[in-house]
Parts: C-alpha cells; sequence; structure tokens
C-alpha cells in the first residue's frame, strides 16, 4: 500500500492531475474529510556497537543519526505523534539472548516535547545487539490503535543479529494484520546484505527503502516520512489489474492499489456515460533501487485498442515515485438511452531494475479514477491537448506578430536616418 506516500502518493498525484490540466478527482478523496486519529510515527535507532564507526562524513554514525533526529524533532508537525524506540541500547554483554531482548522505547508515542525527547537522544551510547525483529514487533504494538496514518522509520546499519526472528518475516506478519502501518527503512552501510534485508523489511508493508550515506541525505529522509505522515490519507482499495482490456475489472470513482513489474502493461475498464468525464491519474513507486531513464504512461484507449488520450511523464536519476494522469470527456447524446461507452485505462512503465535488485513482486502502482459530469461550457473542454491554454497561445501570437511589426518599422526608420546623415 502506498499511502503517501505515497502518499507519495497523494501528493505526487496531485500534481500530475494539475499539470495535465485536471482536477484532483472528487469521488476519490471524498472520506479524506472524514474524522481520523491523530497520524502517528515511531523512529526505531539502531544503537548497536557498530554505530560507532567514523564514515559519514567524518563523523560517527551515531553523531550523525542524532543530529538527524534533533532537527527532526523541530520540523515534526504539530498534528503528528511521535515516539522513539531503539534497539541495542542498553546491554553491553555477551550472552545473545539476552542482547535479542534489548529494545525499549526511549520516548513514547503521543504529543511531542522537543526539550525532552532530544534529551533522550542525547543520551543514547552505541552499545551491543542488532535485534530488529524483536522492535518491529514492539514498535507495531506502540502504534497499535486508532485509524489515522501509523508508519515505522526504521534506521540501521547492518543486518539483524538474532535470526532465527527473521525481521522480513516479522514485516510481513505485520502487513497481513491489516492494520494499515508501513515500515520505511534506511541503511547507513551500503552492504549487498544490509540493503537485501531492509529492502525487504520494507517491500512487505508497502514502504521505502532508501541508502544514506551523509548526514544531510539522513536529515532530509527521515523529515520526509514524518512529514508525509501528516498528509491527508485515503485507504486505497486492492485490484489486479489485467494483461489485455477485454478481461480488465471494470472500475468505479475511487482510489486504488496495484503492483506493476518492471515493463509490463496493466488494464483496468471504466464505463463513461454520454455527458460524462473521465478523469484519472497513476503514480508508480520506485520502492527499490531501479535505473536511470525510467517513466510512465497512462493511456485512455477503446476496447479495440484505439488511443483517445494519454499522460506520460519520464525521468532520470533517483525517485521515490512518478506520476501522470489524463483527462476524457465524453460527448453528450440526443439519445437518452445512449449506452455508455467503455474505456480501457492502460498503466505502463519504462523502469529497470538495477543490478543485483529483485523485480518480484511488482512496484506498488496507485491508481485514481473519477467519473464525473461533463463540463457545462465547451471553453472548459481539452482542446487538442491545450484546453484553455489557447487564450494564452493566441495573445502570445498576436504579441509576437505586434512586436514584428514594431520592431521592422523602428529598423527601417532608423536606417533612413542613417542614410540621410
Amino acid at each position: 500500500m502506498i499511502t503517501r506516500q505515497r502518499l507519495a502518493a497523494g501528493v505526487c498525484a496531485l500534481l500530475a492531475a494539475l499539470t495535465a490540466g485536471i482536477a484532483f478527482p472528487t469521488g476519490a478523496v471524498a472520506d479524506e474529510t472524514a474524522e481520523q486519529a491523530a497520524p502517528k510515527v515511531e523512529l526505531v535507532l539502531d544503537v548497536s556497537g557498530s554505530m560507532r564507526a567514523h564514515d559519514i562524513d567524518g563523523g560517527s554514525r551515531m553523531s550523525a543519526a542524532k543530529q538527524a533526529f534533533n532537527e527532526v524533532l523541530d520540523a515534526t508537525p504539530e498534528e503528528v505523534q511521535l515516539g522513539i524506540r531503539t534497539l541495542g541500547a542498553n546491554y553491553r554483554g555477551n550472552d545473545r539472548k539476552t542482547g535479542c531482548k534489548d529494545t525499549a522505547q526511549l520516548y513514547p508515542v503521543g504529543t511531542l516535547d522537543r526539550t525532552e525527547a532530544k534529551t533522550a537522544v542525547a543520551t543514547l551510547t552505541p552499545t551491543g545487539w542488532t535485534p530488529i525483529g524483536p522492535a518491529l514487533l514492539k514498535a507495531a504494538g506502540d502504534l497499535d490503535g486508532g485509524n489515522g496514518t501509523r508508519r515505522i522509520v526504521l534506521i540501521s546499519d547492518g543486518e539483524d543479529t538474532c535470526q532465527p526472528l527473521d525481521p522480513c518475516e516479522v514485516a510481513r506478519e505485520i502487513a497481513a494484520k491489516g492494520i494499515g502501518l508501513t515500515i520505511d527503512t534506511l541503511g547507513l552501510v551500503p552492504d549487498a546484505k544490509t540493503r537485501d534485508q531492509l529492502s525487504c523489511i520494507a517491500d512487505a508493508t508497502g514502504g521505502t527503502y532508501t541508502s544514506v550515506q551523509h548526514k544531510e541525505e539522513l536529515t532530509d529522509r527521515v523529515g520526509q516520512l514524518v512529514k508525509r505522515a501528516a498528509d491527508p490519507v485515503v485507504t486505497p482499495v486492492a485490484v489486479e489489474g489485467a494483461t489485455a482490456c477485454t478481461s480488465a475489472p471494470t472500475l468505479k470513482s475511487g482510489l486504488y492499489t496495484d503492483r506493476e513489474e518492471f515493463g509490463q502493461h496493466r488494464y483496468y475498464r471504466v464505463d463513461v456515460k454520454p455527458g460524462q468525464e473521465l478523469r484519472a491519474s497513476v503514480s508508480v513507486a520506485a520502492d527499490r533501487e531501479v535505473n536511470p531513464d525510467y517513466g510512465v504512461l497512462l493511456r485512455a484507449v477503446t476496447v479495440h485498442g484505439r488511443e483517445i488520450v494519454r499522460g506520460e511523464a519520464a525521468g532520470n536519476g533517483r525517485t521515490d515515485v512518478i506520476s501522470t494522469g489524463l483527462r476524457y470527456p465524453k460527448a453528450e447524446s440526443d439519445d437518452e438511452n445512449a449506452p455508455a461507452e467503455t474505456v480501457c485505462l492502460q498503466v505502463s512503465n519504462s523502469f529497470s531494475a538495477a543490478s543485483g535488485v529483485k523485480t518480484a513482486p511488482g512496484m506498488p502502482v496507485e491508481l485514481t479514477v473519477d467519473v464525473v459530469d461533463g463540463p457545462d461550457q465547451a471553453s472548459d473542454v481539452a482542446s487538442f491537448g491545450l484546453g484553455r491554454g489557447w487564450w494564452l497561445l493566441g495573445a502570445l501570437v498576436l504579441t509576437g506578430f505586434l512586436a514584428g511589426v514594431l520592431w521592422g518599422w523602428v529598423s527601417r526608420l532608423r536606417i533612413a536616418v542613417w542614410r540621410t546623415n
């Protein structure tokens, strides 16, 4: 699930919709105004002995984490209830059984007292083991209750040292409970084993994995994730798109989530009656490392495959989500019994996996669909993709023409005066 991502997802989809010249679908966001509990976030910090290493901008990993936490605490939105949990912070011995129970809540989830939280963070010293699995189980319990956004942000510099309690399986168990809890992970060491484990944890709950090697990167990313929890949330409905239009599921206005493999095409059907307008947007989350040069395409096509309208976006470099949208008005009909037109939405992407990155499961897809009454005035309907941009285009052409005539007249006058002199 990509809620805000993804939502990121909601904010990015809104920007894409505005860029495409469309309004964000009202039907899909109708329940955003419903009363919801305050968003909750718990920062889970690895305080194991390896955090003493000095390899982040000349300082220790622990000092980088403390600095990031202090800046994030200052910027945390008032409406977010935030807590801090540690792992490996208290037990200094060599007994594995005891070390794998070493997780504690440093600051309880609730209304944030910034001074108290900073004071608690300042006391931390790299100490013991790395019980990621037990810490995630406890953190899920810390966030239990309520229907608001719940997010765990895990910062670690290594693999879990408390197998056989696999933290990836723990994350899958949390996701299977259906409580809408997202786990985002940040890795301070770019080795393959750490990356694979933290990526697996994030993938299991629809979260994101980020590799960070600088203080600013760590601060910015943790801050983004905390603020994301405060974004309005709509719970998407899970749907499975088809590989062909003829077998695609029929969608009504709403917000939907699916998964799409690299380079795959997914189809969904929408019925549009005469006098209605279809508005749609899609966001594809890059929840793992991908190669540069990528794009996402959203097409509205007939059941026979003829393209009606399209929206597309492309990028190059690091991204968390890429979005695009489209708008299709269906002309009114004099026949009151005129049938609805079946429009197929095709979602495709041109992502490719980086070396060693798993391609399954597919990347999270969030699709917004809204079918509304068509605009009353023809000027509100897109014209050759420009919509009301025709007014601006006409004004620019006229201004350019007049400027050219004036400049030509002035130039001729100057030449005439020069020749006379």
